[in-house]
Order: structure tokens, then C-alpha cells, then sequence
């Protein structure tokens, strides 16, 4: 196999290895069938046995009880940004969001075009979304309050979530999903598009407390209702089978031979601690995010000048360091070090780094 670079995109992002060699072993005969999971019925027993191994390791890996349903939809976060409030406001009681960067504001904007009485209870926009907003009032009246966990183009993280004394907790993890534990009963709705911490692009994961299944109105088209994929155990329609495979193979992965979200957040704390460390100890470079509130997914940097960003960006792809450039709305360098990304990469990247500034 010809060597492979160290992949730090942001999303599509990088799978783990033992993953892509089993979905290339099983690609043309999937299982002893004689047939490509790509060619497979969704109504098949084979393929509902993979739906079913997803599903129960999500649940395992999350600790999720009988009271939360596990879907996959399409559409990516930015469906779930219209279809939140769409299903889950409560009639004449405001939603409320708190604005944390990028992803957060479409996620505002989608409820705001719905004209629902959206509140924004607090955001970092004061200071380019450069930390995550505290000291915030929750309204015991809200219909639900959205948080995006992890801000992938600012570098923002969530280190502890709100606590909203009964009012459902909705969010965003698309960017940090299955990389740290924490306590899922506060909430009512959980996102993730795939395509940075999950598997490949196409596939959605939702999570929805049950109780919040019957705030969706008779009136919503089916396939806007999420009630209509938790009551057919996503396969109302086609689904995306090859996304939901890869997604299996990974929260397999993750489960067997790291050992469980636990595992891979100690993991994740010590390949973000390297390269925060080599940013603040190196005057070349400065941090975006405040240091309480760092990604440990997305480390977002800058340097002195874009010149200097650009031959930094050059020289690092020549080292087979590649997806480092920040994105084209905030500009500077982004290393995203989800799950997949091995500490190796890390470590290969923490030491081009330290090269780099000796040599300026």
C-alpha cells in the first residue's frame, strides 16, 4: 500500500485505517451474500443486522436507556437546523439558542425563517465567537434550548453542558460526537452529520428522547416528522446503506479495540494538549480560541502574517500534512484531530511545527 498522509480535515475527515481495510475486504462480497453491501436491500436481514449492531453500540457506547431512540437520517446538520424547531417548539413558548460561532447562527437563522420566536440567550459574537458564553439566565418557559457542543471553525468547546432545570436540551455534536462521555438525560435532542467523528458524509445521526416524539405536529410532511423514522426504525425510505455500514464499522472500531468513549477522550486530551502546548510555547503562534474554552477536536491557530500561513500550509503538505487550512470565513490553520486521527499524526504534526518556528 503506498504511504498515506496525515489527514487533518475538517469533514469529510479522516476513518480509521482498520475500518478502510474492512470496507475494502468486504466491498464485492459482503458477509458470504455474493453481493456489495452497495447492491443490498434496506429490507434485507443482512442489512437490518447491520442497522441493529449500530444502533446497539451507539446506545452501549453513549449510555443510552430505553427512554432515547437511536435514527439515521439524510440531510446532514443542516436539516436538523429547520427540522428542530420544526418538530419540537412548543405552541406560543419561545425557542432559545445560544450563539457560539458559525454553526450555531445557521442553526438560529433556520428557526428565524420559520418565524418562530427565537431567543438568543447568549453569544460570543462580541469577540469572533473566540469563547463560549457563561453567566447566562435559562428561561424556565423555553420550548427547548439548542447548543452547538463543539464549534468547528472557531474552536470552541463546550467543556460542561448548561444545566436548564427541566427545559430539553438540544445539540449539535456533529464535530465531537462519541469523543468524551457525558450525562445524556438532559436531553431531548441529539445531531451529528457523520462526517467528522461518525463515518462517511450522507448519513445523520439523531438521537431524540422519546417524550419529545409527540410535539411533532400531524401537519408536518413525512419525511420532515422524526416520528416517522423512529416508528420505522429509519427505513420509512431508503436510507444511506454504505453511510450506515461505514458508521457500524467505526462505533465497532471504537468500542473493540479502543475500548469505549472513555478511552479515546483520554486519548483526544493528550493529542490536543501537544499542540496546544507547542502554540503557546512558540511566539510564531497564536491560539484563536480562549484557553478555557479549546476545541479538542479543531485546533484553530494563526500566524504573524498569511504569507507566513501560506508557506506554513506549503511546506506542511510537502511532510504529507495536509487539510490544515482554516476555513475560507475565518481564514489562519485548523488541525482537526477527531477520533481517527491517530496520535502518531499528532505527534508528526506537533514536530513540524516546533521545526518550523526554529527555522523563523
Amino acid at each position: 500500500m503506498e504511504k498515506r498522509v496525515y489527514n487533518f480535515n475538517p469533514g469529510p475527515a479522516a476513518l480509521p485505517l482498520p475500518v478502510l481495510e474492512k470496507m475494502q475486504k468486504e466491498l464485492l462480497n459482503f458477509r458470504g451474500t455474493g453481493m456489495s453491501i452497495l447492491e443490498m436491500s434496506h429490507r434485507s436481514k443482512d442489512f437490518e443486522a447491520v442497522l441493529d449492531d449500530a444502533i446497539s453500540r451507539i446506545k452501549r457506547l453513549l449510555k443510552l436507556d430505553d427512554r432515547f431512540d437511536v435514527l439515521f437520517l439524510q440531510g446532514g446538520a443542516s436539516l436538523q437546523f429547520c427540522m428542530v424547531p420544526m418538530n419540537l417548539e412548543v405552541p406560543g413558548r419561545p425557542v432559545d439558542y445560544i450563539d457560539t460561532g458559525s454553526w450555531a447562527s445557521k442553526a438560529i437563522k433556520e428557526a428565524q425563517i420559520q418565524k418562530k420566536h427565537v431567543r438568543i440567550i447568549a453569544s460570543s459574537k462580541d469577540k469572533g465567537y473566540s469563547y463560549i458564553p457563561k453567566g447566562f439566565v435559562i428561561n424556565p418557559d423555553a420550548s427547548y434550548l439548542h447548543i452547538t457542543s463543539n464549534e468547528t471553525i472557531q474552536g470552541t468547546q463546550w467543556k460542561s453542558f448548561p444545566s436548564t432545570d427541566g427545559v430539553p436540551l438540544v445539540a449539535d455534536m456533529s464535530s465531537d460526537i462519541l469523543s468524551r462521555p457525558f450525562d445524556p438525560s438532559p436531553f431531548g435532542l441529539i445531531y451529528a452529520g457523520a462526517q467528522k467523528n461518525l463515518g462517511p458524509a450522507g448519513v445523520t445521526l439523531v438521537i431524540i428522547r422519546k417524550d419529545m416524539l409527540d410535539r411533532s405536529s400531524a401537519d408536518l410532511p413525512t419525511m420532515l416528522k422524526y416520528k416517522t423514522f423512529a416508528e420505522k426504525k429509519s427505513l420509512y425510505n431508503t436510507p444511506p446503506c454504505f453511510a450506515i455500514y461505514a458508521v457500524d464499522l467505526v462505533v465497532e472500531w471504537l468500542e473493540e479495540e479502543i475500548g469505549g468513549v472513555e478511552k479515546i477522550a483520554l486519548i483526544n486530551e493528550k493529542k490536543a494538549r501537544m499542540l496546544y502546548e507547542c502554540i503557546d510555547e512558540n511566539e510564531i503562534y497564536r491560539g484563536t480560541a480562549a484557553p478555557e474554552d479549546r476545541s479538542v477536536m479543531n485546533v484553530t491557530f494563526r500566524l504573524a502574517t498569511e504569507e507566513l500561513e501560506k508557506e506554513f500550509l506549503a511546506k506542511a503538505a510537502e511532510k504529507g500534512l495536509v487539510g490544515l487550512k482554516g476555513h475560507r470565513s475565518v481564514g489562519g490553520c485548523r488541525a482537526s484531530i477527531y477520533n481517527a486521527v491517530s496520535t502518531e499524526a499528532v505527534e508528526a504534526l506537533a514536530d513540524f511545527m516546533r521545526s518550523f518556528a526554529k527555522s523563523h
